[in-house]
C-alpha cells in the first residue's frame, strides 16, 4: 500500500483510543482520586487530634531523625526564636577577614601619623616635590622680572 512521499516512523503505526477505552481509563482516574483523597481526610482529622509542635519535614525527614554534620544550618532566624545571650562563632574566613580589617585600619592610622616607613618616603618625596616647585616658582619670577625689566629698558 502507499504511504504517500514520506514513510512513517519505524517504532510502528499510530494508535487511537476508542471511546470504550477512554471511559474506561477515566472511571479508574477518577476512582482512584477518591479513594486517595478519602484517605488523605481521614489522615488530616487523625493529625488534627494529634496536633504536634513539631515544624513539617519533606520526604522522608520525617521517618529518620539524623544529626548530619554537613546539613546546612537554617540561617534565617526569626525575630521571636532569637537568643540574645547566645554568642555566635565566626567561622574561620570571617575571623580571619575581621583581622586583617583591623591590620589595615591600624596601618592606615600609622600611615595618617607619618609613623610607618611609606609614610616618612612619601613626606621626603613630597618635600622635595615642594622645594623643587618653589625653586621653580622663584625662578619664573625673576625670569619675568627680568623680561619686563628688558620691555622697560627698550622702550626708552
Amino acid at each position: 500500500m502507499g504511504r504517500g512521499k514520506f514513510k512513517g516512523k519505524p517504532t510502528g503505526h499510530r494508535h487511537f483510543s476508542t471511546p470504550e477505552e477512554l471511559r474506561n481509563t477515566l472511571s479508574l482516574y477518577l476512582s482512584l482520586f477518591y479513594e486517595e483523597a478519602e484517605v488523605e481526610a481521614e489522615e488530616e482529622e487523625s493529625e488534627e487530634e494529634v496536633e504536634e509542635d513539631s515544624e513539617k519535614r519533606k520526604g522522608t525527614q520525617g521517618l529518620i531523625e539524623i544529626e548530619n554534620p554537613n546539613l546546612a544550618k537554617q540561617k534565617n532566624v526569626k525575630a521571636k526564636d532569637v537568643d540574645m545571650e547566645k554568642t555566635t562563632e565566626l567561622s574561620r574566613r570571617e575571623r580571619e577577614e575581621i583581622e586583617k580589617q583591623k591590620a589595615h585600619e591600624r596601618y592606615m592610622k600609622l600611615q595618617e601619623q607619618g609613623k610607618t616607613e611609606q609614610s616618612r618616603k612619601d613626606l621626603e618625596r613630597l618635600a622635595l616635590i615642594r622645594q623643587q616647585r618653589a625653586e621653580a616658582a622663584k625662578k619664573r619670577e625673576e625670569e619675568k622680572a627680568a623680561r619686563d625689566q628688558k620691555k622697560v629698558e627698550t622702550r626708552k
